[in-house]
């Protein structure tokens, strides 16, 4: 039997969506064997987020989150497929903890998908640059650049971004768990973030 690496749970995680004790509990009975913990899960429907994505999402709720002190604010729609799951006390929970995570983590867009390719080209050129001035040789300076842009993608893209109540999961980890437990497929479909000065301009 292999033995369960917090590694190996981590893993099974991210393949999954599906939490850390159910993903412990099917490593566990498979004997450390990750793709046989995987048909564990899907037995059990755990696994079943990834399915569910295309599926279409028209109810759900609209929350807002205002930070204490009332200088920082986010409005944001997320969507689900029925109003009974919208209203159950994890949905609304989720849905205040995503308008929490973008007053303190501050994405500029849902997915990397909605990275413009204007943005994106004007990243590439900023850290090509800074990878040639740091004397990074020509041929490796590609690969940089990549590896930086999926940091990028990490800083301003929402379901990229660590989840801030639960840093070892992606935002869009933390929704497949929500996925999973509710049985229904689960979208952010807008949000907008205002800070106390932003607008104004010089």
């Amino acid at each position: 039997m292999a033995e369960i690496t917090a590694q190996l749970v981590k893993q099974l995680r991210e393949r999954t969506g599906a939490a850390m004790m159910e993903c412990k509990t099917a490593l566990t009975e498979a004997h450390g064997d990750l793709a046989e913990a995987e048909v564990v899960l899907r037995k059990r429907g755990i696994a079943s987020a990834g399915k569910k994505s295309s599926r279409v999402t028209k109810q759900g709720l609209i929350a807002s989150y205002i930070h204490p002190g009332g200088q920082l604010g986010v409005l944001i729609e997320v969507n689900c497929e029925s109003d009974f799951v919208a209203r159950t006390d994890d949905f609304i929970t989720m849905v205040h903890d995503l308008a929490m995570h973008i007053a303190a983590a501050d994405p500029q867009f849902i997915r990397k998908e909605e990275v413009t390719p204007a943005t994106l080209e004007k990243e590439r050129d900023i850290q090509k640059a800074r990878a040639l001035a740091e004397g990074k040789p020509e041929k490796v300076v590609d690969k940089i650049v990549e590896g930086r842009l999926a940091k990028y993608y990490e800083e301003v893209c929402l379901y990229e971004q660590p989840f801030v109540k639960e840093n070892t999961l992606s935002v869009d980890q933390y929704i497949k768990t929500k996925i999973a437990k509710l049985g229904e497929n689960i979208t952010v479909t807008r949000f907008v973030r205002f800070k106390v000065g932003d607008a104004v301009t010089e």
